[in-house]
């Protein structure tokens, strides 16, 4: 399945590198992809010149990312380095249904950034109806 491209190549590596994770289950636009390296040590050799760093990281191990305007391109990367992730999706939703317990759904509007497993995007981008007609299937399935 083609993933869609950065909503605005020309910001691709620009977004922060702290974000949300998961969740949501709807997404209006992809802004990255986002393949995270890791350093196991620091006595490990990475060239990290264009990459972005986790600065949340402990000092014995490292997290790098790169990012991507397509999927391709993210995984084509992944591909050809060592301890590289599978890419992830940077999103950002403006409504978003959120589970904070099972079988409990709240509808939230406002712009959340996030990282998402790139076969989530599968689902399509959220559209008029999406969130109230999930909302009312859950309800009833009740």
């Amino acid at each position: 399945m083609p993933y869609p491209a950065a909503i605005d190549p020309s910001l691709v590596g620009e977004y922060d590198e702290y974000a949300d994770s998961g969740g949501g289950y709807f997404f209006d636009e992809v802004l990255e992809y986002r393949v995270w390296c890791c350093s196991n040590s620091i006595t490990e050799v990475i060239d990290t010149d264009d990459y972005k760093q986790n600065n949340a990281s402990n000092s014995n191990h490292h997290d790098y990312y790169r990012a991507f305007a397509t999927y391709q391109q993210a995984l084509a990367f992944a591909a050809t380095i060592q301890n590289a992730e599978t890419p992830v999706a940077l999103v950002r939703q403006l409504e978003w249904v959120d589970q904070p317990s099972r079988g409990v759904y709240l509808h939230h509007k406002g712009e959340r950034i996030t990282e998402w497993q790139a076969e989530w995007l599968a689902r399509g981008t959220r559209e008029a109806n999406d969130i109230p007609d999930f909302l009312q299937k859950h309800t009833q399935a009740k």
